[in-house]
């Protein structure tokens, strides 16, 4: 039998003469893609019985397109028919850069009723309720209509591309047919959380997409489970669980397999001893098992974090989920030797200065000051009994933020300031330094400021949801935090629990965050930098399309 394309193909990398090519398959066989004037070949490798291939592409013109195609064993399979060719636009050009990005992405229908207005409050699961239209969606169809150079260079994804914890329809439809889908809830093991990627990327409009754009992803909790890593006693509790650990080895084994894998440049991948020891197994099950329960339980040793560049602008993407130390006390986002990694990446002559990170580090003021008093709480500032509830409220919500994590956040203010006033570069400071993240479902943008040192401009962009809108409860609990009367509440708490003040101090640039579905995309030019912001418009079964919130200059 011919082998067939399951999903894909997914272009991951692309530099100056390199790109990545990633696809599952139905059966082994030998991938080519064909670009740059000549084929690519890479046999798949398999995992619990699914056929997966990353085929590097070498020697390609830079800063040029390079329309190619797929075949499997020969056979073509790709492009898809009715859609623009899909191509990969190699790096090195100083035009300009145009960087699209955001997170928190449900994988429901794009038709009504899920692409009806949000409710007010949430009913019945993924199946009953209404997640307006998709901006990823949206944005495929705006590039279908319009000229090629103006399409995004690269997408970052910024987390929860996928609900572990509240599968998609399909996929639910296929737990339903092996198990008892409430034991335990959500999805249960490596073959679950395949059926949640088929779901995130199979519909054709966003294949197209994601074989012509780019893609950096890095996952936030729901990719593995809601809160994961909140604390150690969270861990604790869910390791007690006897399902727990065939669902974590399978959300690592397969976040490595549909994420990480296409994070890492060729280099990279040539010395990854992970992938190395795949691509030699004839069923690489036990080794990918073997590296996922070592994932989970040693933080060192295991880096998810990585950095692309593109020309003269740097993006770092942190991991700040799976590297956390969670020692009461001792708490940090990152282990020491990341923050050593994090640090040497942010080093040297950049225009931009890009971080990504899947949860946001400036929080509205009056949030900050209670994830801060939490942290000091649950440590037991205020006595054992206010620690055990500030646990219970820490799990309860969510507050589990960079200040949720003060060492952390103030190690991240430190370095962001040292890079935004050059002291880690041998020539001028970027023109900018832009923290990237998602995860609250609401998107703002904050200009931060450090006492009265001169320094470059450094802001945050929030970037949330894709397609996973709050409901009007949810959202007035969201503008509360931005609240004179929560921020002073917050501030004193804080100093009750006995947690200085930042160092730094931010402001949002415009009138009120939004909550529609939307993208936000980075244009670079040189030393110049503007931030766009675009949602979706209500469904109104026209083509989706997209309606700037805001448009700001940067740098």
């Amino acid at each position: 039998m011919t082998p067939k394309l399951i999903l894909g193909p997914l272009l991951r990398y692309a530099g100056a003469s390199e790109a990545t090519i990633w696809v599952e398959t139905d059966a082994p066989c030998t991938v080519e893609v064909t670009a740059g004037g000549g084929p690519h070949r890479s046999p798949t490798f398999t995992v619990e019985g699914h056929h997966y291939a990353l085929v590097r592409l070498t020697g390609l013109r830079p800063a040029s397109y390079h329309e190619y195609s797929v075949s499997l064993d020969g056979a073509p399979v790709w492009p898809e028919a009715g859609y623009p060719p899909s191509a990969i636009k190699t790096t090195g050009s100083d035009g300009e850069l145009v960087l699209a990005y955001g997170s928190c992405r449900v994988a429901v229908p794009h038709e009504p009723p899920y692409t009806l207005k949000r409710g007010t409050v949430r009913r019945g699961g993924l199946d009953g309720k209404r997640y307006e239209r998709d901006a990823l969606f949206a944005l495929a169809h705006e590039m279908m209509g319009s000229p090629r150079e103006g399409w995004p260079d690269a997408l970052v994804m910024l987390g929860d591309q996928i609900y572990a914890d509240e599968p998609s329809p399909r996929a639910r439809e296929f737990i339903e047919s092996r198990r008892d889908p409430e034991h335990p809830p959500g999805v249960a093991d490596f073959e679950e959380y395949t059926r949640l990627y088929l779901d995130a990327w199979s519909h054709p409009t966003l294949r197209w997409l994601l074989s012509t754009v780019p893609s950096a992803m890095i996952f936030d909790d729901h990719d593995v489970h809601d809160d994961w890593n909140t604390s150690q006693t969270w861990v604790e509790n869910k390791r007690d669980e006897p399902w727990w650990e065939e669902r974590i080895v399978g959300a690592f084994s397969s976040y490595w397999i549909y994420q990480h894998l296409g994070n890492l440049s060729p280099d990279e991948l040539e010395a990854n001893d992970v992938f190395r020891r795949v691509l030699n197994s004839d069923d690489a099950t036990r080794v990918l098992r073997e590296f996922a329960y070592k994932a989970d339980r040693e933080i060192e040793g295991t880096r998810w974090s990585y950095h692309r560049d593109f020309g003269n602008v740097r993006l770092i993407v942190a991991d700040s989920r799976a590297g956390r130390v969670l020692t009461p006390g001792n708490r940090s986002l990152l282990d020491d030797k990341e923050w050593e990694w994090l640090r040497e990446r942010a080093t040297g002559d950049f225009d931009h200065l890009l971080f990504g990170t899947s949860m946001p580090f400036l929080l509205s003021p009056g949030f900050h000051h209670l994830e801060a008093a939490s942290e000091a709480i649950c440590d037991g500032s205020l006595g054992r009994p206010a620690a055990r509830f500030g646990e219970f409220l820490r799990q309860l919500l969510d507050l589990e933020h960079w200040p949720a994590f003060q060492a952390s956040f103030t190690d991240l203010a430190s370095l962001l300031h040292s890079v935004a006033t050059g002291e880690r570069s041998d020539g001028e400071a970027p023109a900018s330094v832009v923290v990237l993240s998602g995860d609250v479902h609401h998107g703002y943008l904050v200009e931060a400021s450090f006492a009265n040192d001169a320094h470059s401009p450094v802001y945050q962009a929030v970037g949330s949801p894709l397609r996973n809108p709050l409901g009007t409860p949810e959202r007035l609990f969201m503008r509360a935090g931005w609240s004179g009367p929560v921020e002073r509440f917050g501030r004193w708490l804080a100093r009750l629990s006995g947690v200085t003040d930042p160092s730094l101090r931010w402001r949002l640039v415009h009138e009120s965050p939004w909550f529609d579905n939307h993208v936000s995309t980075l244009r670079l030019r040189g030393r110049h930098a503007v931030l766009r912001v675009e949602k979706t418009t209500p469904e109104d079964a026209g083509e989706p399309h997209l309606e700037k919130i805001l448009e700001k200059k940067l740098a």
